[in-house]
């Protein structure tokens, strides 16, 4: 299979439909505002983000702090019907208030107010209509276990039938993320078992009835790495789209683990692309059919239009709170306290590359960091004429390294290919942080980037980089960011 996924970085649990030539994906954000990000292409390799679904701050419960670190939006549906987009997902931390469902007459919205649909609790809704235009939620059902499913209008978020149980899987753990379907006389039930981790694959059960009951394909899973020396692994939670020429491929999540055992992923789980054949009326999956390349990442943001490009977010706020572009920069509103390492205010954007570095212009006291949670980052700060690296890892935070540098000195950390003898343990990278002079990248410090990966901090998401200010007037004149090793 290819090795590169088609949105890289930390955009997980992929849902995906088609309106004409054009294809769009959604994507779950957790703790991150703006929520639920949006991409759309023509070929199913090259994707622009459109926005965030999720845009208006008063329609997301997101929480700061190591407390609210993979809380947020769960997994979301994204569906076109009778002329409208449809997304549905669910907020963890109002699961009791039911899952949220909005629409929009165009993907660039504006996305309608949110409806709650009560009582259905669990996560991973899918929203399907069936030929009289009857609407249907199907979700992992975590007081049922398995999936779930019922009916409701999709106007209101009324439920309007008692919910049935569909199927429970074919005995892997966590029976979640399922989507439904249709292609010719059948309903298709796509679910994700096994976790989101090493264990995880995709089965599949069909219907001639959208209600059931399911019959599971005789060659589950359908798609797993488990148990395989795969460089990409962890590949689950799917969704199948019909391509305008009639065939057909599969969106799913998979992460990029490096490093030796048991090896470290520290960008997430992204979304890759495979073909998709159908013998006998079952799917198979052809993880070869598309030559992906490495994503286009790099970027250089000078802020000096009306509003920031959708690829940034911030945990627990809207960055709409604390960051103003404008013609002189960024402005942005003061964060933490530089004695403290819980962001408040940070605007991040999300690692995209396994090899990368990012660079901030600034003036006034400020901070550039690598993040998964509060409890996991390292930090290069700079307060008047002193810049000093912090590492955070877990309840111990420590200043590792401090000089003196330019008021005005660019903050730099790169993410670099980890150096070991031979036979010797390596993590998945080397974070090297320091700051830019006239002579080029000066580094103070460098952290093994194990201490930075889902294995050792845990949780859904990946890692992020941000800025933050540590004190008033604060203005980011220049934020760059590139794959791979800088020039």
């Amino acid at each position: 299979m290819t090795q590169h996924p088609i949105i890289p970085g930390y955009h997980p649990d992929p849902s995906i439909c088609r309106v004409g030539e054009d294809y769009y994906l959604a994507h779950s954000s957790f703790e991150y505002s703006p929520g639920v990000p949006l991409f759309r292409s023509r070929d199913l390799i090259s994707w622009t983000q459109l926005g965030n679904i999720l845009d208006r701050p008063e329609h997301l419960d997101v929480r700061t702090g190591v407390a609210g670190a993979s809380g947020g939006i769960y997994a979301p549906t994204l569906r076109h019907h009778d002329g409208r987009f449809w997304m549905i997902t669910t907020n963890i931390h109002e699961v009791a208030h039911g899952h949220i469902l909005v629409h929009a007459d165009a993907p660039t919205g504006p996305w309608s107010e949110p409806v709650r649909v009560a009582g259905l609790i669990g996560i991973d809704p899918d929203i399907a209509w069936d030929d009289e235009g009857t609407c249907f939620v199907t979700w992992s059902d975590v007081m049922r276990g398995g999936i779930s499913q019922a009916v409701i209008d999709p106007l209101t978020g009324q439920v309007l039938s008692e919910p049935r149980s569909l199927w429970a899987g074919t005995g892997g753990a966590h029976a979640e993320g399922p989507h439904l379907i249709r292609r010719g006389e059948w309903w298709y039930l796509l679910v994700a078992e096994g976790g989101t981790g090493p264990g995880h694959m995709v089965t599949i059960a069909r219907s001639p009835d959208i209600d059931g009951p399911f019959e599971p394909a005789p060659s589950n899973p359908i798609l797993t790495h488990r148990s395989t020396s795969a460089a990409v692994q962890s590949t689950g939670h799917s969704d199948l789209v019909e391509l305008a020429d009639g065939s057909w491929a599969l969106v799913f999540l998979a992460t990029r683990p490096r490093g030796t055992f048991p090896r470290w992923h520290t960008n997430g789980r992204e979304t890759f692309l495979a073909g998709v054949d159908w013998v006998d009326g079952w799917p198979v999956i052809d993880e070869a059919r598309y030559d992906v390349p490495p994503a286009t990442s790099a970027f250089v943001d000078e802020f000096d239009g009306e509003a920031l490009h959708p690829r940034w977010i911030s945990p627990g706020v809207s960055p709409s709170s604390f960051a103003h572009p404008g013609a002189d920069g960024l402005r942005l509103a003061r964060g933490r306290d530089p004695l403290t390492t819980s962001a408040e205010r940070l605007l991040a954007v999300r690692a995209e590359d396994e090899l990368w570095s990012a660079r901030v212009r600034a003036t006034g006291d400020v901070a550039l960091s690598v993040r998964i949670d509060d409890a996991h980052q390292v930090l290069v700060e700079r307060i008047d004429a002193e810049v000093r690296v912090r590492v955070v890892i877990g309840p111990l935070s420590d200043v590792v390294a401090r000089a003196a540098a330019p008021a005005d000195a660019a903050l730099e950390i790169r993410a670099t290919e980890f150096e070991a003898e031979r036979g010797a343990r390596r993590g998945p990278d080397l974070l090297r942080a320091g700051y830019a002079s006239a002579e080029g990248f000066v580094e103070l410090a460098s952290i093994d980037g194990r201490y930075l990966s889902t294995e050792v901090a845990g949780g859904f998401t990946g890692r992020v980089i941000g800025v933050e200010a540590l004190g008033e007037g604060v203005v980011v004149r220049r934020f760059a960011y590139e794959g791979g090793l800088p020039a």
